[in-house]
């Protein structure tokens, strides 16, 4: 890894980028879906819930504000798209399916006046609001939580800075279902797209 990492930072990979001064926590798809044992979509893990329940807390004790994702489909998934086609376990995210896997996680449950966003593809940003509401409460900083690091994530944080704002993902409060693409999508977010903190340090920055 350390060659790796030389690699990547003499082809001028990796610049840090400065956390600015309005953040928000962006806390994506902690669903139960990923967190029920016999869940299709079950992840085998729940330590990225704990750590993102610290740093929700954290963001809540400062006023700093909590945006919440979660997935939701039309009939048949008749707004997935090739999405939905392709992976054959949104169909739990159906509307009126009868699932209460797409429910977020009641240990991280959003307050009442905190916003949650339904969207049908990967990225936080595509086909939502969200872009706008940052916007509007000139957010610069977006702290990143939840699941997956390879899916959702990475696509939120991709898109996050495309959009002009800061994308932090948190460490220890991202999981995926295998360490593999986890490490790499950290990995390659910290090169390309993003910063990589960890817990401690969000929290430490939230704090002050």
């Amino acid at each position: 890894m350390n060659d790796l990492s030389d690699d990547y930072a003499g082809a001028g990979f990796g610049r840090p980028l400065e956390w600015g001064t309005a953040p928000a926590v962006l806390v994506i798809d902690m669903v139960r879906a990923y967190f029920e044992p016999d869940a299709e979509l079950y992840m085998g893990n729940r330590d990225c819930l704990d750590s993102a329940v610290r740093v929700v807390d954290a963001a809540r004790a400062r006023g700093v504000p909590v945006i919440y994702t979660r997935v939701e489909y039309g009939p048949g998934g008749i707004d997935g798209g090739l999405f939905f086609k392709k992976v054959g376990a949104l169909k739990h995210f159906v509307r009126g399916s009868g699932s209460t896997l797409g429910e977020i996680m009641p240990e991280i449950a959003p307050r009442d006046d905190e916003l949650v966003i339904v969207k049908q593809y990967a990225s936080a940003f595509f086909g939502t609001s969200l872009s706008a509401t940052l916007a509007s409460g000139r957010i610069d900083t977006l702290v990143l939580c939840g699941v997956s690091t390879s899916g959702c994530v990475r696509a939120t944080a991709v898109d996050a800075i495309s959009y002009g704002y800061l994308p932090v993902v948190v460490r220890e409060a991202v999981g995926d279902r295998d360490p593999r693409p986890h490490e790499a999508n950290l990995f390659d977010i910290a090169a390309k797209y993003g910063e990589v903190w960890s817990e401690e340090s969000v929290l430490q920055r939230l704090a002050s």
